[in-house]
C-alpha cells in the first residue's frame, strides 16, 4: 500500500498492510502492495452495506473489549473515508473501563457476562443506530483468563458470546477469544507506533514499548540490527510476575529489593539489542504507579530515567505511612518496576522512559493494534 499523506493532524489509517505482516507473527509474509482505491473497494463490501449519497464521507466503526487481569474496557473507534481514493484516519476513541475483571467472575460467569453487557451501551451511545449491524464487535482476553483453569475461562467466553450473539452489532468468526502475550506485546507495539506517527513504509525508526499488566509485562521493539520492511522480526519478551505481593515482616526499600531480585534475577532475558537504540514508551502499571508516587502528573505523564522509579520506590518504602492510603503495595509494585528495569531488563539508570497513557488522545494499548488485525482478518486491505 502506498503511503499518500502525513498522520498529522489527523492518525491516518496507512498502516493495514503493515499490520498484516506484523501479526502474522514469527512466521508472517509480506503481502502484494494494494493501492488505496483497492482498500477502499473492499471496505465498501466488508459489512452489510448502507446506502449513502454519493461522494459522501464514510464513517465506519469498530468496537474492541480489552479483558484484562484487573478490569475490562471497552474501546470504540471511528473512522473516516473521505474519498475512495484517500486512505481513511482514525477520527476518535471513545473509552469506557470497569473493575474488577472477568477472572473474579470464574465461579459465577453469568456475572462476567453482565459486565460486558453493561460496557455494550457504551457502543450502543457512540455508534449510530444504522451503523449497528456493521460495525464489528470483538473481545480479547488477557493474562487473567490465560491463568485460569480452561473450564472456567471457557465458561466465561460463552457469557460473552452469549451478550454478543444477542447484541445488534456485526459479530465476526472468533470475536470471542483468549490473546497470547506475543500478540498482546507486539499489537500494543503497532498502536504506539502508529499513534507516533512511526509506521512509514519510507522509514526505518520506531519506539519500543514497555506494557505491565495485571498478569503479565510485555517488552516489544524492533532491533536496529535488523532493520527490514519486514515488521514481523520484532524481538519480544513475556514474563509472569508477582504483582503486588506483600513481603511479611520486611519495611524498607533495601530488604523489598532483595527479595524481588530472588524473582527477577536470572529469570529475566536481557535484551542487548535494546541498549541505547530506541525511544521507550511506557504504560499500564508504569504509568500508574508512577502516577501514585507522585513522579508524573496522571494527566500529561511525562519522561522519566530509570533512576526515578528507584528514588521513588526508595521514597515510598521508607515512607509507608504517607503512600498507603493511595495504594497499599505501592513499595512492591515500585521496587519490583525498578528491579525490572534495572536486573531484568538491564536498563541503565538514565536510560529514559516516556510515561504515557494516551497519544493523541487514544488510549495506548494492543486494543488499537487488534482492530486493525482484526479489519485485516475481515479482509479490510
Amino acid at each position: 500500500m502506498s503511503l499518500q499523506a502525513p498522520l498529522l493532524p489527523a492518525v491516518a489509517l496507512s498502516l493495514v498492510l503493515v499490520v498484516l505482516a506484523l501479526t502474522g507473527l514469527s512466521h508472517a509474509q509480506l503481502q502484494p502492495k494494494a493501492s488505496v482505491l483497492d482498500f477502499s473497494a473492499s471496505l465498501g463490501n466488508l459489512l452489510p452495506s448502507l446506502s449513502r449519497p454519493a461522494n459522501s464521507s464514510r464513517i465506519f466503526y469498530g468496537v474492541m473489549f480489552d479483558a484484562g487481569s484487573t478490569g475490562t474496557r471497552i474501546h470504540v473507534y471511528t473512522f473516516i473515508q473521505k474519498d475512495p481514493e484517500e486512505l481513511p484516519v482514525l477520527d476518535n476513541e471513545m473509552f469506557h473501563s470497569i473493575k474488577p475483571g472477568l477472572s473474579a467472575y470464574a465461579d459465577i460467569p453469568e456475572m462476567g457476562g453482565y459486565t460486558v453487557r453493561q460496557l455494550l451501551k457504551v457502543a450502543k451511545k457512540t455508534v449510530p443506530q444504522l451503523d449497528w449491524k456493521r460495525t464489528p464487535l470483538v473481545l480479547k482476553a488477557t493474562a487473567g483468563l490465560r491463568l485460569l483453569p480452561p473450564e472456567k475461562a471457557q465458561a466465561l467466553l460463552e457469557q460473552v458470546q452469549d451478550v454478543f450473539d444477542e447484541s445488534p452489532f456485526f459479530v465476526p468468526d472468533d470475536s470471542v477469544s483468549i490473546m497470547d502475550g506475543t500478540n498482546e506485546g507486539i499489537l500494543a507495539w503497532v498502536t504506539v507506533n502508529f499513534l507516533t506517527g512511526h509506521l512509514y513504509a519510507e522509514t526505518r525508526k520506531t519506539v519500543g514499548i514497555l506494557d505491565l499488566g495485571g498478569g503479565s509485562t510485555q517488552i516489544t521493539f524492533l532491533p536496529k540490527s535488523k532493520v527490514r520492511v519486514h515488521l514481523y522480526k520484532l524481538i519480544y519478551f513475556q514474563y509472569c510476575y508477582p504483582v503486588s505481593v506483600p513481603v511479611p515482616g520486611y519495611a524498607g526499600y533495601k530488604l523489598c529489593y532483595q527479595e524481588v531480585l530472588k524473582v527477577v534475577k536470572g529469570i529475566v532475558h536481557q535484551p542487548y539489542e535494546l541498549k541505547n537504540t530506541c525511544v521507550l514508551y511506557a504504560f499500564s502499571y508504569y504509568f500508574d504507579r508512577a502516577v501514585d508516587a507522585g513522579l508524573i502528573d496522571g494527566t500529561q505523564g511525562g519522561m522519566l530515567e530509570v533512576r526515578d522509579f528507584k528514588k521513588g520506590a526508595k521514597e515510598v518504602c521508607n515512607k509507608m505511612s504517607k503512600y498507603r492510603p493511595v495504594s497499599p503495595f505501592l513499595c512492591m509494585d515500585m521496587t519490583y518496576i525498578t528491579c525490572l528495569l534495572k536486573d531484568g531488563f538491564g536498563f541503565k539508570e538514565n536510560t529514559v522512559l516516556q510515561l504515557t497513557k494516551k497519544v493523541n488522545n487514544v488510549e495506548t494499548s494492543w486494543a488499537l493494534g487488534a482492530m486493525f488485525k482484526h479489519f485485516q482478518n475481515l479482509k479490510i486491505h
